[in-house]
């Protein structure tokens, strides 16, 4: 699946068209991360560089001009091809599959060698508008290099909330890919079975998927270690394995075309011995879909996140109180001691997309949605999550949203 350079061009020209004339843009795709001394980590480019041109490479910049009187100028740079070193680090793209991919014209397309150079013209005279949400370091340097900068964060974050056809359809496929590796995992469960074991799988069906890169660290808890929300260290046969009754949480997401999936799932491995935690197991999940039910018919225009987080409170006290675990009169603090994260955040380019959360939903947002309830007191906790598109009128689910598939029974019930 592949976004169409016109997707990248028209995201240039809505940026061009928020900025002041007599202003340059300047946007860093950032270098290589070591890993130790002579290896680095894959390579994963800045969220807003890559939104803007749709190029992966390393060391990539882009600069956007709007002169006094309205005429645009971009000036792409990458680095040339060059056969003894892509003997040794790998293949690089031509200036024309650069062009092809980002809808910049090869004219304007220059090595990364003669950036300074290029760019000395626009360094006085013009606003130098920069990205404040960037972690490289290009970018830091490039701030901490000239005396004002202006921040072109909230106008890149206030774009990426809203999100254009293409960017759902990257964010569905990437669900499939989701959904497609938990049902081969979910195969692979058994008694005995351990974190590691399940946590491989995952990570294997989404790469032959295509899938390299996770949206971010997958999760495999077993049994109470679902108390440890980001338990991003499987453990292997010597720690933690599945028991007959035990629940298995898995919060995992993959990308496409940038763009990623998150989504989790609870898996309850059998029968409790334990009739009361049979029951207990019972109520929770009965809880957690109760919860789905009531955020998806919830979430619309108008609404938000400190909205939504109040309704589901409310609903986890009143059944947290019914079971005996708060007592008459609790309160919001009350309720956190068992709610411990948000429901929801935007989801996009990246995992946890850039957002204002203060601002209200509207069309065009993407959300992951995970109501989950933790009761240390029963040994049992979890979410499970889905990620839906605000609509005009409401939401609708981007991942399957089933409760058969979002909540499964292995073994016998």
């Amino acid at each position: 699946m592949n976004i169409n350079k016109s997707f990248y061009v028209n995201r240039r020209n809505e940026l061009i068209n928020r900025i002041p004339e007599g202003s340059a843009v300047f946007l860093f795709a950032g270098k290589g991360k070591a890993m130790s001394q002579d290896t680095n980590y894959r390579f994963l480019p800045d969220r807003n560089f890559y939104y803007l041109t749709g190029l992966d490479y390393e060391d990539g910049r882009v600069v956007l001009v709007k002169e006094k009187g309205g005429e645009v100028r971009t000036l792409l740079f990458a680095l040339k091809r060059d056969d003894l070193i892509e003997r040794w680090h790998g293949k690089r793209k031509s200036f024309e599959e650069v062009s092809e991919l980002s809808g910049i014209s090869v004219e304007c397309i220059y090595d990364v060698g003669e950036f300074d150079e290029r760019i000395y013209p626009y360094l006085t005279g013009y606003v130098l508008f920069v990205d404040g949400t960037s972690i490289n370091d290009e970018t830091a340097e490039f701030i901490k290099a000239h005396d004002t900068t202006e921040d072109l964060g909230p106008t890149l974050t206030s774009m990426r909330m809203v999100k254009l056809d293409e960017e759902v359809e990257c964010i569905k496929k990437a669900a499939v890919i989701t959904e497609e590796a938990l049902e081969q995992m979910r195969q692979e469960i058994h008694v005995g079975a351990s974190e590691l074991e399940l946590y491989t799988k995952l990570e294997y069906e989404m790469a032959k998927r295509g899938s390299l890169i996770p949206a971010f660290e997958t999760i495999v808890s077993i049994g109470t270690n679902s108390f440890y929300l980001h338990h991003a260290d499987p453990e292997d046969e010597d720690g933690v394995v599945v028991k007959k009754g035990d629940i298995i949480q898995v919060d995992v997401g993959a990308r496409c075309c940038g763009y990623c999936a998150d989504i989790s799932r609870a898996y309850l491995v059998g029968v409790p011995d334990d009739e009361k935690q049979n029951e207990r197991r019972d109520k929770l999940l009965s809880l957690i879909r109760e919860l789905r039910k009531n955020a998806f018919g919830f979430i619309k225009p108008g609404e938000s996140f400190a909205t939504l987080n109040e309704l589901m409170r409310k609903i986890t006290g009143q059944r947290l109180h019914e079971w005996g675990l708060l007592d008459e009169g609790f309160t919001d603090d009350d309720v956190r001691e068992f709610y411990w994260h948000n429901t929801s955040h935007h989801l996009g380019l990246d995992v946890h997309d850039i957002s204002d959360r203060e601002r209200k939903f509207c069309e065009g947002n993407c959300l992951a949605v995970e109501p989950g309830v933790y009761i240390k007191q029963w040994g049992i906790g979890f979410r499970i999550e889905d990620d839906v598109l605000v609509t005009k009128d409401g939401c609708r689910l981007l991942s399957s949203g089933d409760d058969s598939d979002a909540s499964v029974f292995v073994g016998e019930r």
